[in-house]
């Protein structure tokens, strides 16, 4: 009877009470760091959830970081490169298609900012946008702050539109349209294709971008 007694406590699983599960626990995260070239030691019961400082979880958070940064670094990259030589050239050929370009309708954009002329960019882009448009509460809506942002006399913005154009814009406040807009339209975009577009081409803004990406194609 005495040697099965002394068998079952053989047998018997020895127990770690939650007390001294967390005193582990607090030992292993309070350890001080793991000199380098030395062996890690095991791994906490916490490393799956990310909220201990087990060497394995500074590991999977180094390993993240430097994901993420080289990720950034090759949108960064990518966006440094844009646009190209071939696409800055084509703006050279036409006005249209730099006007089809988000990259070219920024960078002139910017250019006209300088001559305080934005606002006929500005004017144009919205008419863009009016176009689109087919709903007739909306397109009542833009309409009318196309016309107070840019046409009436009392906008701080006004563009340079001649009488007849005017007259007629007024007139079609009546019973506002997406197309109500299109002479005056091709009258801002005539006077940018004629006066600024040339000055754009010539300036600084356009030539140091267009060296630069041709100094970035001779390296490459």
């Amino acid at each position: 009877m005495f040697q099965l007694c002394l068998f079952h406590a053989c047998m018997k699983p020895h127990s770690v009470s939650g007390v001294e599960m967390r005193k582990r626990q607090a030992a292993h995260i309070e350890a001080p760091p793991q000199a380098p070239g030395q062996p890690r030691p095991n791994t906490c019961c916490l490393c799956w959830c990310g909220c201990c400082k087990c060497l394995w979880n500074e590991d999977r958070i180094e390993r993240t970081e430097r994901q993420t940064c080289t990720k950034m670094d090759s949108i960064e990259a990518a966006e440094e490169q844009r646009p190209s030589l071939e696409e800055l050239l084509s703006w050279s050929r036409s006005f249209e298609m730099m006007l089809r370009s988000l990259e070219g309708r920024e960078i002139f954009r910017d250019f006209l900012r300088s001559e305080y002329s934005e606002d006929n960019l500005l004017f144009w882009l919205a008419c863009e946008e009016l176009k689109k448009e087919t709903s007739p509460s909306v397109v009542d809506e833009k309409a009318r702050i196309i016309y107070e942002d840019y046409v009436s006399i009392l906008s701080p913005k006004e563009v340079s539109l001649d009488s007849r154009v005017r007259e007629g814009i007024n007139q079609s406040l009546t019973e506002p349209s997406n197309t109500m807009y299109e002479e005056a339209q091709l009258q801002i975009y005539t006077l940018m294709h004629r006066d600024s577009f040339p000055r754009f081409l010539n300036s600084s803004v356009y030539r140091d971008l267009l060296d630069s990406r041709r100094r970035t194609c001779l390296d490459t």
